[in-house]
Order: C-alpha cells, then sequence, then structure tokens
C-alpha cells in the first residue's frame, strides 16, 4: 500500500486500528493486570450461638450496603477459621479468631500465619468457666471432671488444653465433651457435664446464657496475673460486679481475655481489605464492657502480620475515590484513570503522530522532485555547459518518469495543491528543453 493511499484513508486505515488496538490493550489490561474486585466473599465464624456469628451478620448487612454479598460459614472455632484461610485454594476470604493462634502463642510457628493478615483486633473475649457448686478457683480443680470445652478444632478446647498443660494437668484426668454454649448450660443443669470452659465476648448469647442460668456459678480464677505473664496474648482484667447487668457477676471478678482478630487472605483485593476494614470500624464502633467507644478496631494487639490497608484505613478511613463515592464506581473510575486515560493519550498522539509522517512522507518526496527540477533548471540555465541531444533526451525520459509519478498518486485535496504545481514546473522545464532544441 502506497503512503499516498494510507493518507488519503489514515481514518480508517490508520486511526481506526488504532482506536481498536487501544481498546483491545485496555480489556486486557482491565482483565489480567488490574480485574475488578470479586462481587462475593466469604467469612469463617462459628458456632450460631457465639459472637463470631452476631459479628458476621453485622457484616453481611454492611458489605451488602456496598454491593458486596458476604456468605457465613460456620465452623467449629478458630482452628478451623484459620486452616480455611490458609487451605489451597482458600476455603474462606475472612475470618475471626481469637488470640493465641498467631506470634503471641509460644506454640505458633510463622507457618502458622503463612498467607494471613490481619485486619484488626474488633472484640475483646474472655476465658470462662462455669460450675454448679461453688466457684472453682483454680484450673487443677478440672482434674477427674466432665468438661464441655466445645467441638475439636474450637478455640476453647485449644486454649484449655494449652492451660492445662501449663498447669501440670494431664489430658487423661479431664474427660472433654463438644458441647458449647447453650447446649453445654442444658447439660450442665442436667448434670451431664461438671464445667463449661469456653472463651467468647461477653455479648455471646451462650455466656448470656449461662450467666443468667439458676444455679450455674463463674469460677473465680486465682493468680490469673501469673498466668497473662506466661502467656502474651492473654491480659488479667477485672470483670466489675454488675458489668453485664443485675448480679452479672454477682462480685468483682478477675478474668483472663484474649483479642478477637478479624483476618484475610493475604492475596485478596487490596480494595476488599480496605473496605473489610472500614465495616469493621463501623460495626465494632460501640463500647464493650473492657472498652470505650472507639478503641476497636485496633492494630495494637495484632497476633498476626497486618495488612498495609488496613493499617491506611484504621490511620486516615477510607481515602480517594473510595471516600466520595460508591465502592463499585470508584473501583471503575480508578481502573479508567489507570487503565483508560493513558491509552486515550498515547492514543491521540498517534493519532497526530503517525498521519503526519505519512503526510512527511509525501512531502519529502515531492520536495525531492523539486530538487531534482531545480538540478536540471540550473544545468539548462548554465551558459557554460554544452546541452546535446543525448543530455535533452536523459532529461526528456527523467521527465516523463516523474509525471508518470505524479499521475499514479492520488492525494488528499491539501496535498494535491503542491502536486498540482509540480506538474506545472515539470512542463516548464519541458518548455526550456523545447527551446534548446529550437538553437
Amino acid at each position: 500500500m502506497t503512503s499516498a493511499s494510507l493518507y488519503r484513508h489514515r481514518w480508517m486505515l490508520i486511526r481506526l486500528p488504532l482506536a481498536l488496538l487501544a481498546v483491545v490493550l485496555a480489556a486486557m489490561a482491565w482483565w489480567w493486570h488490574y480485574p475488578m474486585p470479586p462481587s462475593r466473599l466469604t467469612i469463617s465464624t462459628g458456632l450460631a450461638d457465639g459472637a463470631y456469628h452476631r459479628h458476621a451478620a453485622r457484616y453481611v448487612e454492611a458489605f451488602a450496603r456496598h454491593g458486596i454479598e458476604l456468605v457465613e460459614v460456620a465452623s467449629t472455632g478458630s482452628a478451623d477459621n484459620l486452616r480455611r484461610l490458609q487451605a489451597a485454594p482458600p476455603e474462606a476470604d475472612l475470618a475471626l479468631v481469637q488470640g493465641g493462634f498467631g506470634w503471641s502463642s509460644s506454640s505458633g510457628n510463622p507457618g502458622d500465619m503463612a498467607a494471613v493478615q490481619t485486619l484488626a483486633s474488633v472484640d475483646i473475649e474472655v476465658l470462662w468457666l462455669f460450675t454448679r457448686d461453688a466457684p472453682l478457683t483454680s484450673l487443677v480443680q478440672l482434674a477427674g471432671l466432665r468438661v464441655a470445652a466445645g467441638p475439636e478444632g474450637s478455640g476453647h478446647r485449644s486454649m484449655l488444653r494449652r492451660l492445662l498443660a501449663q498447669q501440670r494437668v494431664s489430658p487423661e484426668t479431664v474427660t472433654l465433651s463438644d458441647l458449647s454454649g447453650v447446649a453445654a448450660r442444658d447439660a450442665l443443669k442436667a448434670q451431664t457435664v461438671d464445667a463449661v470452659f469456653m472463651v467468647a465476648a461477653p455479648s455471646a448469647p451462650g455466656i448470656t446464657a449461662l450467666l443468667t442460668a439458676p444455679g450455674v456459678r463463674l469460677a473465680t480464677l486465682q493468680r490469673t496475673a501469673a498466668i497473662a505473664e506466661r502467656n502474651n496474648y492473654l491480659e488479667n482484667r477485672l470483670l466489675p460486679q454488675d458489668a453485664l447487668g443485675p448480679t452479672q457477676p454477682p462480685v468483682d471478678t478477675p478474668v483472663l481475655t484474649t483479642p478477637t482478630h478479624l483476618l484475610v487472605r493475604q492475596d485478596l483485593d487490596p480494595a476488599l481489605k480496605r473496605m473489610a476494614t472500614a465495616v469493621a470500624l463501623e460495626v465494632h464502633r460501640e463500647a464493650g464492657a473492657f472498652h470505650r467507644a472507639g478503641e476497636y478496631p485496633a492494630l495494637r494487639f495484632s497476633d498476626f502480620p497486618a495488612a498495609p490497608e488496613a493499617r491506611m484505613v484504621l490511620a486516615r478511613g477510607l481515602g480517594g475515590l473510595e471516600a466520595v463515592l460508591p465502592f463499585w464506581w470508584a473501583q471503575v473510575l480508578q481502573r479508567l484513570l489507570v487503565i483508560g486515560l493513558p491509552l486515550a493519550l498515547v492514543t491521540a498522539l498517534l493519532f497526530r503522530l503517525i498521519p503526519a509522517w505519512v503526510r512527511w512522507r509525501l512531502e519529502s518526496r515531492v520536495s525531492r522532485w523539486y530538487g531534482e527540477l531545480m538540478f536540471i533548471e540550473n544545468d539548462l540555465a548554465s551558459s557554460t555547459l554544452n546541452v546535446g541531444g543525448i543530455e535533452l533526451s536523459r532529461i526528456n525520459s527523467r521527465l516523463r518518469e516523474m509525471e508518470d509519478a505524479i499521475a499514479s498518486v492520488k492525494l488528499p485535496p491539501e496535498l494535491a495543491q503542491r502536486w498540482y504545481i509540480l506538474r506545472q514546473h515539470v512542463d516548464f522545464v519541458r518548455g526550456h528543453i523545447r527551446g534548446y532544441r529550437g538553437r
């Protein structure tokens, strides 16, 4: 294809292919390098009568307001939740996990934290121990008893086993039951178990059921400060009398607490990490039994590596487009700015440069013909040069080639004038040649 034809059909042959190429490149970049976040997430929680389930129900509502479907997946507890995040492929995107499963635990190892990040510590859980008779004062007293400590894989059972080992209580001397929450309360009242051990927030329905059950007593453990000193993920606190309601508890009670972590897959889309952190700020901003309003969510008790996106949101809130636009509109506009704008600018530049380059090639061809005509005219005008018949024949042959080349090129109107003037100059030079022949 000639340059003249290319320039004449520049919208169809140059600019349209460039526009199509830009659209294809934008689509490829959008699909592979900067895809839209998924619109559906899963969160692994716990048993139906636990605080994790209550938190997840509020998360579902908050995410729905931002156009994201959050699906709650029940589990046996924290150990199961952490396993789901680390599974390949992952079985959950978010999870609630109690303290003691990350680097604050002496039994933890870096492999347990692989591919998992903390978005925030969102709540405080208490280590509860209930009996029917006089309140227990030591975990050693559990030897020989039947204890409801939740199913295998739950945080309750993992915590109790760890503390019993530290108290040198042989596991074989304690009969563990899978019951927890309301079912454990019923078993305790029916005396099919002797004690109930749970790790849960004070707001958990199962804890409320146990605290209000007639004849059920909350343990007043001694040496809780020593236990907390031995375990970095535990904190010694005082639960004030009536802090959870009338006679709940009936007296000031020393308790051990551990944080609740909202965890996320490390490879989850950064925008969803920011949104999940913003949702946690919305859900957990109220005061609790052990903290004032606004103290949670926080990262100061992080048990897993903190997500950089979470640090940013907890410090300054959502920023940029996400702060002023709905979540999905913000994601679309970000991709238009990151992908579409640079490609549009480059395409617009090529829209001008490539046709200009083709036009320059055409104009340079005209300039070359003009240059050759100038040399011929100079030769013909020179008084010292003897132009013979052979030389005139050669010049005439070259002029015919120029005319044939000029006639074969179809230019757009903006260049046709120069082409027409060039043909006039060729005729002018031929007139000079005829004058030489007449001498």
